[in-house]
């Protein structure tokens, strides 16, 4: 008797029939990620939240100073090669670090030193690069926000925050005393303390005119400061030299329309929303005349766009929810912060040969976009994905890099941490996205996100089919995927219905086609949340056709760790399905899971028992199974990310000889063969290891495809990572 064995070809991006363009245009592509907690002395506890918050640059490029509010340090980073991030270690400050600039040889830390909101206070920190000591410090007499350096090294601007009490009177303001804005004279990149101006900011905002909340600074090359107060919705312009304002306007308001502004777990932009304040948080200077400003709109919320105005308050380019509409077609949209979207904070401006780049940062939806400034409307160029919450962001021109700092730190639950990200620009491909979708008829965005199971058409080669879990409750999801394009094209939507509505009561985690037509899928089980371990078959039009509960004699041992794959064996009355079930149930003996097999003939369960790789630390499970070639591919994978990250793998099970037993039974254990090694996958756009490697599946021709789920972007950076891993061969 012969035996088969399979053997994967190299890696590809995509599928290997996809054809690169001959010649690239200059693209960024990430080529590094630096944990910051990996800069903690070795007697500090990693437990606790580090962060990477603002970010700026030694003058030679190769060395990476950044803020750490939670540890109150001074981060350093060596990036000497820019592809193997060092860690530079940390100084600590005395209070909260907010911004730092770099003026030759000294780093200017900005320090919130504040009792509390009423009592307001902060110093400016000059730190030695060399000796990563501090010199000397300047009072500020309030708290400072934002830090910034003329480009001739002879001025340095503090925006004087005092920031509101969000949690007083709702955070409405005003609330004083008001903040204002210091400038100092600069000498071998020393402020002199004594030649410090306060530029008073009151009396000029239509919106609590005196109570000022300058966000952010910036200096063009006349030495001409641009300041937002983003709470009061107004901009400033001031003469560094004479502390004068030479200018100052609104930010004004913008009409949002084919937005998603309902938290109801549905991906649905067609609402709308008048007048809303911009609130702009970062400003940069595309030259001496025109200024860019990122609107987060966080206190009365949800601009949620980028804006271009001269610097007299002439509007000249303003985004509205264009870059929103990309995000959400790159899988990145937060549909849990809708009401205010994808808060775009931070910006940057820099001339890279002959381009003039202009970078906008997304802190919810953890994502870039990079445009060309034309002079006129800005040119999309790519969307670049960063770690969670990107806070600042750094070009290096010099060295052709991009650098962004991701605020968010998730070690308390598990999750990313703190990191730094760095990127280069070359002629290349994009690395990223992996996969997008089309916009509708109506150019709103076909919006999709925490894709889960893989399955293949029958028929057409690169033609797949995913399904979203529960994080879009309101919208269970079939997709179409076309995995011929480079990137992966989602092409079509199809909710699954029940009565003519969006059924409800889903988590669908696997996906097989029935062979008319339509699809079984397997519904992962919650009894808290009254989800039902079941498996649907629902016809080509998305409406469930039947439901199928596990059988009864399970049931008593359930817990949530349901099903999270299906896959159809056989045509016919000889169909039978087979179902991963992720992790032990209470019958299971530890280590061991259960593969369930369905008949559709006769109706019979059963089972066979899957053993599982042991693992140190977190959990171990399986997350998709799918049929090809006598085999059932079946995806392991712990719960670890990043560096210790070790089990993301797809093991083979051959079909011959499988016999499930009846439920109840002493189930027989099968053997596994590993397949395939998913990690150097993982690795393929230099972010950290994510954990949910959720689909599997083979296509027409042999090829095989994973996806990973990004967890609709709660909690998570948001990144879907779809790719091929060549062809899947069967040889005697």
């Amino acid at each position: 008797m012969s035996h088969k064995f399979l053997c994967f070809g190299l890696w590809t991006a995509l599928a290997a029939s996809v054809a690169l363009p001959a010649a690239a245009e200059p693209v960024f592509n990430r080529i590094a990620s630096f944990p910051v907690a990996d800069n903690l002395p070795k007697d500090a506890d990693k437990s606790k939240a580090t962060s990477s918050e603002i970010i700026t640059a030694s003058e030679d490029g190769k060395t990476l100073i950044y803020s750490d509010s939670p540890y109150g340090a001074i981060g350093f980073v060596d990036i000497t090669d820019a592809a193997k991030p060092k860690a530079g270690g940390l100084i600590k400050v005395e209070g909260e670090p907010t911004s730092v600039a770099v003026a030759g040889g000294k780093v200017l830390a900005a320090v919130n030193t504040s009792k509390d909101h009423k009592n307001p206070s902060g110093r400016l920190d000059v730190i030695d690069l060399a000796s990563r000591k501090v010199q000397a410090s300047c009072d500020l007499g309030g708290q400072p926000d934002s830090v910034a350096v003329s480009p001739d090294k002879t001025f340095a601007a503090i925006a004087i925050e005092n920031e509101r009490d969000e949690k007083l009177n709702d955070g409405e303001i005003p609330q004083l005393p008001s903040g204002d804005l210091k400038i100092f004279a600069l000498k071998d990149g020393a402020p002199d303390c004594a030649s410090m101006k306060s530029v008073t900011l009151t009396g000029l905002s239509e919106i609590a005119p005196d109570d000022a909340e300058p966000e952010f600074v910036s200096i063009n090359n006349e030495n001409q400061i641009a300041v937002t107060l983003q709470e009061n919705n107004h901009i400033a312009i001031i003469d560094a030299a004479s502390g004068k304002i030479t200018s100052h306007f609104s930010a004004g308001t913008v009409d949002l329309d084919k937005i998603d502004v309902k938290n109801d777990g549905a991906l649905k932009f067609d609402g709308s929303m008048k007048g809303v304040l911009r609130e702009p948080d970062t400003v940069k200077w595309l030259d001496n005349d025109r200024i860019v400003i990122a609107n987060e709109g966080d206190y009365k919320g949800g601009s949620r766009s980028f804006t271009i105005f001269s610097k007299d308050g002439k509007l000249l380019y303003e985004s509205g929810p264009s870059l929103e509409h990309k995000i959400a077609e790159a899988g990145h949209y937060p549909d849990k912060r809708n009401k205010k979207g994808v808060e775009l904070e931070g910006a940057e401006v820099a001339k890279f040969g002959d381009v003039n780049y202009l970078f906008v940062a997304s802190e919810r939806a953890s994502v870039v976009g990079v445009y060309k400034d034309t002079g006129k409307d800005p040119e999309f160029v790519q969307m670049l994905p960063s770690g969670i919450a990107p806070e600042g962001i750094l070009a290096i021109p010099s060295r052709n890099l991009f650098v962004t700092a991701n605020e968010a730190d998730l070690v308390e639950d598990g999750g990313a941490r703190s990191h730094v990200m760095v990127y280069e620009l070359k002629d290349q491909q994009p690395s990223y996205p992996k996969i997008v979708s089309k916009s509708k008829d109506d150019g709103t965005p076909l919006g999709w996100g925490a894709l889960s199971g893989l399955v293949a058409d029958l028929k057409e080669p690169g033609k797949l089919y995913a399904v979203s879990d529960s994080f879009y409750s309101a919208a269970p999801t079939i997709y179409t995927i076309d995995a011929k394009q480079t990137p992966a094209k989602i092409t079509n939507a199809l909710v699954v219905t029940r009565g003519g509505q969006p059924a409800q009561k889903l988590d669908l985690e696997g996906i097989t086609t029935d062979g008319a037509g339509g699809y079984w899928l397997a519904n992962e089980g919650d009894q808290s949340k009254l989800v039902p371990h079941a498996i649907f078959n629902v016809n080509e039009k998305g409406e469930i056709k039947k439901e199928i509960a596990l059988p009864e004699e399970l049931l008593p041992h359930q817990t949530r760790f349901g099903l999270e794959g299906i896959t159809r064996v056989g045509e016919g009355d000889a169909t039978v399905l087979w179902m991963a079930v992720q992790r032990e149930w209470k019958d299971d003996e530890k280590g061991f899971v259960k593969l369930l097999s369905y008949n559709i003939k006769d109706k019979s369960w059963g089972a066979v028992a899957y053993p599982l790789d042991k693992t140190k630390d977190g959990w171990v499970g399986l997350s998709e199974i799918t049929a090809h070639d006598g085999q059932l591919f079946i995806i392991e994978r712990d719960n670890l990310i990043g560096d210790k990250a070790a089990n993301k793998k797809l093991y083979r099970v051959a079909l011959e000889g499988l016999k499930p037993a009846k439920i109840g039974e002493k189930l027989p254990v099968v053997e596994k063969k590993l397949a395939h090694d998913f990690i150097a996958d993982l690795k393929s756009t230099n972010g950290f290891v994510v954990d949910k490697l959720e689909g599997f599946t083979v296509d027409a021709d042999g090829n095989g495809y994973a996806v990973t789920d990004n967890d609709g972007v709660d909690n998570s950076s948001g990144e879907t990572l779809f790719f091929g891993i060549g062809k899947v061969v069967a040889t005697n």
